[in-house]
């Protein structure tokens, strides 16, 4: 959860970051293997929903979205804990497709861009999207069952890297330069271990030391000497692969971390929504 201020100043607007809270429900551990929210899951998720609601009270919040993804989407009884969450805290959860969510990230994504062709890549726990963009435009988007629990639990969907290499392999223009784009948690990671090339770009070449790098130490070794986040510890690894495998396909050599994702998406989205509203 991110709460943030609208700072106005000489014609532009910026978000300035109040509160922020992050914790890992792992909600994919349950549906991914057994395909649905178990009861313990969705107790700590109404009460982590309850300690969201009381924040936005006390920030006297004006707007608010919640959106869940992959794991909601796919959760047999995920409509059933979404209405149980809402009777209980009033907040409303979308659960979003694969398309909405990477609509969401590429609307902000994409200020972060220059000219010429780009491969956006946006892992999550569940999902990959990837998205193909020349001069700013996007022109191909896709999601794919495949992501860094799904791996760590061995259900990512059956063909699913030959789908990401098909996918890159009819979208990609071979006759132009590519550079690619990353987004989620677990790139913005690595990109801090990193030997940088400019303040928010790295190269592939890079990234794929630092995945090595972070897998030659043991799970206990990544959080005691890594200071990695036990929720974070256990999934870099296999997130580094799917952004270093579509990245390989698609022949980028630089790799753009803009350290951007789906909360800043919805907080576009909330501030243009009060502005229309501001104009009725």
């Amino acid at each position: 959860m991110q709460i943030s201020s609208v700072l106005y100043d000489e014609g532009t607007t910026r978000f300035k970051k109040v509160e922020y809270v992050r914790f890992p429900l792992r909600l994919g551990h349950d549906v991914f293997t057994e395909g649905r929210i178990s009861p313990l899951s969705e107790d700590r998720m109404m009460k982590l929903m309850l300690a969201y609601q009381l924040l936005m009270e006390l920030h006297e919040v004006e707007d608010h979205m919640a959106c869940a993804t992959s794991a909601m989407r796919e959760a047999e009884n995920g409509l059933e804990v979404r209405q149980n969450i809402e009777d209980r805290t009033g907040i409303h959860i979308q659960i979003i497709d694969g398309q909405k969510e990477a609509e969401l990230v590429n609307n902000v994504v994409v200020q972060s861009l220059g000219e010429g062709q780009y491969l956006h890549v946006d892992v999550g726990g569940g999902s990959t999207e990837l998205n193909l963009y020349y001069d700013r435009v996007k022109l191909k988007a896709k999601s794919f069952k495949l992501g860094s629990v799904r791996l760590l639990e061995g259900k990512e969907s059956k063909n699913a890297w030959e789908k990401v290499k098909e996918w890159i392999d009819e979208n990609v223009n071979r006759d132009l330069p590519i550079q690619a784009v990353g987004t989620g948690g677990n790139i913005n990671k690595l990109f801090d271990l990193s030997s940088k090339l400019t303040q928010r770009s790295t190269s592939v070449a890079e990234i794929e030391r630092m995945r090595n790098y972070v897998a030659s130490f043991t799970q206990e070794e990544r959080i005691h000497k890594l200071q990695l986040n036990p929720d974070r510890a256990d999934v870099i690894v296999p997130a580094g692969d799917i952004y270093l495998f579509a990245t390989k396909c698609a022949g980028a050599e630089v790799i753009h971390v803009p350290d951007l994702g789906l909360k800043d998406g919805m907080l576009q989205l909330l501030y243009d929504r009060a502005q229309r509203r501001r104009k009725k």
